[in-house]
C-alpha cells in the first residue's frame, strides 16, 4: 500500500511495531516504530505531524490462533483500534481506510456473499472485526468519523516487480505454502481436510491480488471525500477455487509437481467463502485487474523465487 500511494505522490508514514513486519519491506515513506497497544507511543506518531487520512492494516489475523488464544485477539483488534481511533480524533484526523475481512460472515448461506448476507462470525477474529466495524459505524454518528470498511477476501499474491510479498514466520497462508513446497524452500504441503461439503472436499476461498487491493483503497479514500458515514464493501474476484485446484494450478505455473498431506481441520475455517463486489464496482467504479488464479500465483512465484526477506 505504502508503494502504491507513494508512486502516486502521496506522502505516506507507516506506523509498525515490527512484530510480524519487515523493516526493509518500508521503502516507500518514513518508518515509525508504534504499537496500537501503546497509546503513548500513538500519540508521539501524531505529534509533529498533520496526517490526512489513517489506513489501518494493523490485526493478528489468524483464524485458528484467534480460536487459541481470544483474548490476544480482542485487545489488538479492538482495544488496539479504540487506541488508534482516539488518536485520530485528538488530532482531527477524520478519514479512515479500515482492514476487515470475509471473516465477519461465518458460515455462508449463499453461493456469492453481498455486504447484506448475515453476519456470524464462527471465530474470534472475524468477531473482532465485526466489532471494530460497530464501533466505526457509532463513531460516525457520535464524532463525525468517516470510514470504509473493505472487508478483503483471500489476499494472495506479491508486486509485479517481485519487490514485495508475503513473509510470515510461520506461514500459515495457502497459496506462500503451495508454492514455497514446489520450490523446496518451504516444509511439506499440509491440506486442512478433505471432507467439507464442496466439489472435492476441500475449502474453496476467493483470491484477489494485492494490487487490486491497494486500488480499491486509493478508491476507498477519494470516496470519503463526498461521502460521510461509515460504509462496507466487500472485495473479491467472485470466483472460488478449492485447495486442491490452487494446488493443480500451482504445478502448472511451476511447472512442478507438489506433494501434500492430508491433516484433520483447522478449527474456525468455513467450507466456502466467495465474494459478490457489486457495491463496490458500482460505488468506487472498482474492478479486480487479476480475475483469473494464474496471474496472481504467477506473481507470487517470482517474489517466493528470489525472497529477500
Amino acid at each position: 500500500m505504502a508503494r502504491w500511494l507513494a508512486l502516486r505522490d502521496h506522502r505516506v508514514t507507516v506506523l509498525d511495531n515490527l512484530s510480524t513486519g519487515h523493516r526493509e519491506a518500508v521503502q516507500w515513506g518514513e518508518l515509525v516504530e508504534a504499537d496500537v497497544l501503546d497509546p503513548a507511543s500513538l500519540a508521539r506518531a501524531f505529534d509533529g505531524r498533520r496526517f490526512d487520512a489513517v489506513m489501518h492494516f494493523c490485526a493478528r489475523s489468524l483464524v485458528g490462533e484467534s480460536v487459541l488464544d481470544p483474548y490476544a485477539y480482542y485487545a489488538a483488534n479492538v482495544t488496539g483500534t479504540l487506541n488508534l481511533l482516539e488518536a485520530m480524533r485528538a488530532h482531527g484526523v477524520e478519514r479512515l481506510v479500515f482492514s476487515s475481512t470475509a471473516a465477519v460472515f461465518g458460515h455462508p448461506h449463499s453461493d456469492r456473499i453481498d455486504e447484506e448476507h448475515p453476519k456470524q462470525p464462527i471465530n474470534p477474529y472475524g468477531a473482532s472485526k465485526l466489532m471494530v466495524e460497530r464501533i466505526l459505524a457509532d463513531a460516525a454518528g457520535a464524532y463525525g468519523l468517516r470510514s470504509v470498511a473493505l472487508r478483503y477476501f483471500n489476499a494472495a499474491g506479491a508486486s509485479p516487480e517481485a519487490t514485495i510479498g508475503e513473509s510470515h514466520s510461520p506461514e500459515t497462508h495457502l497459496i506462500p505454502n503451495v508454492l514455497r513446497a514446489a520450490l523446496g524452500t518451504g516444509p511439506a504441503l499440509k491440506v486442512f481436510g478433505e471432507d467439507y461439503d464442496t466439489r472435492d472436499g476441500t475449502c474453496v476461498r476467493d483470491y484477489v491480488h494485492v494490487d487490486d487491493l491497494a486500488e480499491a483503497h486509493l478508491r476507498a479514500l477519494a470516496f470519503l471525500d463526498t461521502n460521510a458515514g461509515a460504509h462496507t464493501f466487500n472485495l473479491g474476484n467472485g470466483q472460488g477455487f478449492s485447495v486442491r485446484e490452487v494446488i493443480a494450478a500451482a504445478e502448472a505455473v511451476s511447472g512442478r509437481a507438489i506433494s501434500f498431506s492430508v491433516e484433520p481441520r483447522r478449527a474456525g475455517d468455513p467450507a466456502v467463502l466467495v465474494a459478490a463486489s457489486d457495491k463496490a464496482r458500482a460505488a468506487l467504479g472498482w474492478a479486480p485487474a487479476y480475475d483469473t488464479l494464474a496471474p496472481i500465483l504467477e506473481t507470487a512465484l517470482r517474489w517466493h523465487r528470489n525472497q529477500p526477506y
